[in-house]
């Protein structure tokens, strides 16, 4: 039986980006294992982590515990998580290896990069360099010599925005560079019109006449959920109340803050939430202040909900959001407070709401680009290509008898999105 190992620092990360790429190599007829950190930093809830071993145990997903660090610099216990990796490679011959983002990406490609001799092919997904425009010197000096090494020891580097992907086109190393347009939103899940709205905003503690902001992402320094708290302060709109959901480092920090400001009862910390889609649609406006993303899942959904966004003016954010009046410099306090200003200000809210009728429509039509279907496709046909199989070279061929499930149209896809 054809083995497939995919590596991730966390838990989490196989949990909300690696689901939908089980079950694909799963009907590609491999037996998959997961290596993770099942037990530190991960951004959703031990309850939920728990949830998901259950999950994949009943599917047949051999778990794997890896003490990875989330951060590169905690070398001791990333040497060990290198040598429990060592260990599981000793144990079991892979076919494919697909690692996931800078912890995952480094030691697994360290690690098997013996074994692609041996003919395992090792794919990494990078969500999102820590070297971008803009982004801190540090991060190029530590991260970009290290990333673009590794790439000789990567059969298929696939990147999720296109900044990434020019980059890793013109300077790195891999036997294979591929775009692929995030981990996909399911926009039959995140639609409109699925939920009480009046009943969820009631369940908030909101009345018809507040207007509700809502932010979806870890507490942590990177998610900048600080800035939006300080323009609410700064704004002082009776009307606005605040939601936060998502759990982190940060969690207490942010509690003081708000409680600093008198804001209890404007600002509110949900921690760790499965309703996302529900708060979405409840909310009269998505706000993501990122500081660094790679194509954030987030504000897929909130776009797939048809609800206004307000998103910070990086990488990954513009390449679902193009109207540059609904974009902030995530940096700038006086910037943001401006633009809610705009939005929020006396006898503006009225006028923001027609406004955004055209650049929700607008926003949802470039969503379309990052369905779900069309990644699964993509995915499907890198695992095959990467696992020894080669497309015959033909506008259209029937599929071969394990892609039963996948179907017709998306064998077409598949060819399409190879040669795309």
């Amino acid at each position: 039986m054809k083995r497939a190992l995919l590596v991730a620092s966390v838990a989490s990360m196989v949990d909300q980006f690696n689901m939908q790429n089980i079950r694909l190599l799963k009907e590609l007829g491999y037996h998959v294992d997961v290596a993770c950190n099942f037990v530190d930093g991960n951004t959703c809830s031990n309850e939920r982590v728990k949830e998901l071993k259950f999950k994949l145990t009943k599917e047949k997903v051999g778990c794997f515990q890896v003490d990875f660090a989330r951060d590169v610099l905690q070398l001791k216990q990333n040497i060990k998580a290198f040598r429990q990796l060592q260990a599981i490679a000793r144990k079991k011959r892979y076919k494919l290896v697909h690692c996931h983002a800078p912890i995952g990406g480094v030691l697994g490609r360290l690690v098997f990069r013996k074994y692609r001799k041996m003919g395992t092919s090792v794919i990494y997904t990078a969500h999102g360099f820590h070297f971008f425009k803009g982004a801190p010197v540090k991060n190029w000096i530590l991260y970009y010599p290290v990333e673009k090494f590794l790439s000789r020891w990567t059969d298929c580097l696939i990147t999720i925005n296109k900044e990434d992907y020019r980059r890793a086109k013109r300077k790195f190393h891999a036997d294979r560079m591929v775009y692929v347009p995030g981990v996909g939103v399911d926009t039959e899940k995140f639609n409109s019109g699925l939920v009480d709205i009046s009943a969820k905003r009631a369940s908030l503690g909101v009345t018809d006449n507040d207007i509700m902001l809502l932010s979806v992402g870890e507490l942590s320094v990177r998610k900048n959920h600080q800035i939006v708290i300080r323009a609410l302060k700064e704004l002082n709109n009776p009307r606005i109340k605040y939601f936060i959901a998502g759990q982190g480092e940060l969690q207490e920090y942010l509690t003081e803050l708000i409680k600093d400001y008198g804001l209890n009862d404007k600002i509110f910390l949900l921690g760790y939430r499965t309703d996302i889609s529900e708060l979405c649609q409840a909310a009269d406006l998505f706000v993501f202040p990122s500081k660094q993303e790679g194509l954030p899942v987030a504000l897929m959904e909130a776009i797939a909900c048809k609800i206004p966004v307000y998103c910070s003016d990086i990488r990954g954010n513009v390449e679902l959001v193009k109207n540059k009046e609904f974009l902030f410099d995530p940096t700038n306090e006086e910037n943001l407070v401006s633009g809610l200003r705009k939005m929020f200000g006396e006898k503006k809210y009225e006028e923001f709401k027609e406004r955004s009728k055209k650049e929700i429509l607008e926003n949802y039509k470039q969503l379309l680009l990052f369905d779900l279907n069309y990644v699964n496709t993509k995915m499907s046909g890198l695992y095959y290509t990467s696992g020894g199989g080669v497309y015959p070279n033909c506008n259209y061929y029937e599929p071969p008898q394990f892609f039963g499930s996948i179907g017709n149209t998306a064998w077409k896809n598949i060819i399409f999105c190879l040669r795309g």
